[in-house]
């Protein structure tokens, strides 16, 4: 009995270890945006494609992603939905227990604590109604994979040509990829120089996803 408990435990902890990696964990969070091939991804982790394969390839074992060929190139994408919660929950874990994770969020996220109570369901309800803008500033292709509802395409490394595009009547909601990402913060710190009221939402699609919101895509 005691090798068949071993042998149970030691299958779980194959995904702990497949975790167990910053790097995979960043590749995790991509992946959460939709699938993208091996250059892809090494490209937005900052790393080489040799190592982004190496990485993606202990992501297979544990059966975290899954592949498939489109011409030269190999695709990856998540296992399912349920991974993107997994990757969730765990960072909301890490950033309730960790100090350190609490002080690195904080210097990243500025005028997030103004949307402080105001809730999910009011900011889609106010988008709805044209109240404020909720403002997706990734890659065009992230945003039609997936979007938080009533949200609008501008993805960050054109919002400074394009700004004028937007309304200055209505608040400017931002995000991205979720609290780790860092274009959100560039968006809004764009958009108050320029006169907007902006905020930084930290919720991406997949944390979205998780509290069962609604997502369109």
């Amino acid at each position: 009995m005691r090798e068949i408990k071993n042998h149970l435990y030691e299958q779980v902890a194959r995904i702990g270890k497949a975790v167990a990696s910053p790097k995979r964990l960043e590749l995790i969070e991509l992946l959460c945006q939709g699938e993208k091939s091996v250059e892809t991804l090494a490209m937005q982790a900052d790393i080489g494609v040799k190592l982004a394969s190496a990485h993606l390839k202990e992501l297979r074992l544990a059966r975290l992603v899954d592949t498939r060929k489109e011409g030269k190139y190999v695709v990856y994408r998540l296992a399912s939905t349920s991974v993107a919660d997994l990757w969730v929950h765990l960072r909301s874990e890490a950033e309730e227990r960790l100090v350190e994770l609490q002080m690195a969020l904080a210097s990243i996220v500025e005028h997030g604590e103004d949307l402080q109570g105001v809730s999910r369901a009011d900011i889609l309800r106010r988008a709805a109604a044209g109240e404020v803008l909720v403002l997706d500033v990734r890659p065009e292709d992230e945003y039609a994979v997936a979007h938080l509802p009533h949200a609008r395409s501008l993805p960050v490394d054109e919002l400074k040509k394009r700004i004028a595009e937007l309304p200055k009547d209505v608040p400017v909601v931002a995000y991205c990829r979720g609290p780790f990402c860092l274009m959100a913060k560039d968006a809004v710190e764009l958009l108050r120089k320029k006169g907007y009221q902006a905020f930084h939402l930290t919720d991406g699609v997949a944390e979205w996803r998780a509290r069962g919101l609604p997502v369109t895509g």
